[in-house]
């Protein structure tokens, strides 16, 4: 739920709170006060019959009814035990044939020798009405000011918080990889200036560490190659003398053959670790079909070698926007991998579809771990001569671009699925 979105639920909730207190106070004193002026009334009514009343003779004429009271004659102890007293209460009325509600006042009176118990009464109706009326007008306060509430959060706290939203979206499109600082921008809220101020001071840390690792990978990856070289120079020169026994020769050949290692090892981290640094962010149109067509010939010979026969099968020409260094490894990797890891006189074949690009060979009769095939230095062969980090690259440039690649095995053939559906989206 959006920040505004929350701010008008815990107002709405608020309001309806206060409102709704407010609006029991308010009405239990109003009908406090129409309770008193009725009471007023009835005192003053009562006081005007009895005084009236008491100037008649005839028993007959006091009890006669008139208007809105009754009286009824008792006895000496009955009058003295009534005392004044209100209460609710509701009468018929002929005239509107339904109960009405009343309010009735109590009391007794002499007159003469005799003791009377007078009970009068005045419609609460009106005073109903009005209630109900107090009711509507709190329900239409609560409707007004949510409204403005909603006018008010839209409108101004918007504007207020625009330049939190504007710090937002310029950290959610910080690349680290171009090595440029956020915009500036502008406000008189301390607070997001605040925030802007540690949004600078995060991103630059960020990008001096990140141009340290860089430099330190590259640094590294340069003066490991260095005495690598200078070695492989050395042990040439000794095997080009050709004074050297047999076994030595074969010693220096196996050390040869190690220092290569070494070297392809080194390049594939480096490798690895520019990727996942996001170094490649110049992406173009790249054509899946044209590129496979490109490493098969280029791995031709290896797939010879090996006896192995390929087959490419394209069902319609796709593109996807990607970087062209990065494009040939990934294609480079799968291919290479179908290639090294199976069988003599073994099959790849591979599958180009509008969302998909399969890469199946033959080899191992049993499954490889799909959780651990991706991960660094996991080879599915006790081969020597692989680094182990083709598929971790293969993985590594996946992630850059958002797209998706999975592992199975099915009719004794081991299958590399790489879903391009969200190509074109640049890394990040």
């Amino acid at each position: 739920m959006k920040l505004q979105n929350q701010s008008l639920k815990y107002l709405s909730i608020s309001i309806f709170l206060i409102i709704g207190i407010w609006a029991a106070i308010f009405y239990y004193i109003i009908q406090d006060e129409i309770h008193d002026s009725l009471d007023g009334s009835l005192s003053n009514q009562k006081m005007q019959i009895i005084r009236q009343k008491t100037l008649d003779t005839s028993r007959d004429q006091i009890l006669r009814r008139e208007g809105n009271y009754f009286i009824r004659e008792v006895s000496k102890n009955e009058a003295f035990a009534v005392f004044d007293s209100y209460t609710d209460t509701s009468i018929y009325i002929p005239a509107n044939k339904e109960q009405e509600p009343m309010r009735m006042l109590s009391t007794a009176f002499q007159a003469g020798d005799h003791f009377y118990t007078l009970k009068v009464w005045s419609s609460v109706v009106e005073e109903d009405d009005l209630i109900k009326d107090l009711f509507w007008a709190m329900v239409w306060l609560y409707v007004v000011l949510i409204v403005s509430v909603i006018i008010i959060n839209n409108f101004a706290l918007k504007r207020l918080w625009r330049p939190f939203y504007q710090i937002l979206g310029q950290l959610k499109a910080y690349r680290i990889e171009k090595n440029e600082p956020l915009a500036a921008l502008e406000t008189r809220t301390a607070e997001f200036a605040e925030l802007k101020k540690a949004a600078d001071s995060l991103t630059e840390h960020a990008r001096e560490v990140f141009n340290s690792q860089k430099q330190f990978t590259e640094n590294a990856a340069h003066e490991l190659l260095t005495p690598l070289a200078v070695l492989t120079n050395k042990i040439e020169l000794m095997l080009e003398k050709g004074d050297l026994d047999e076994h030595t020769a074969v010693e220096l050949t196996d050390i040869l053959s190690i220092i290569h290692q070494l070297k392809q090892l080194n390049k594939s981290l480096l490798l690895l670790s520019k990727i996942e640094n996001k170094q490649f962010i110049e992406n173009k149109k790249i054509s899946l079909g044209q590129l496979c067509h490109e490493v098969l010939e280029n791995l031709e010979p290896y797939a010879t070698y090996k006896n192995v026969q390929v087959r490419f099968q394209q069902q319609q020409a796709v593109e996807i926007d990607m970087n062209s260094i990065l494009a040939h490894v990934l294609v480079t990797n799968l291919i290479k991998n179908a290639i090294f890891h199976n069988k003599a006189s073994g099959q790849v074949s591979i599958t180009l579809t509008a969302n998909r690009l399969t890469i199946a060979n033959s080899g191992a009769t049993a499954p490889l771990d799909s959780k651990a095939v991706f991960k660094r230095f996991f080879k599915g062969s006790t081969s020597h001569r692989s680094t182990g980090l083709g598929l971790s690259i293969v993985a590594a440039i996946v992630k850059v671009y958002q797209l998706t690649i999975r592992y199975y095995y099915a009719d004794e053939m081991h299958h590399f699925e790489v879903d391009f559906n969200n190509s074109g989206r640049s890394p990040g």
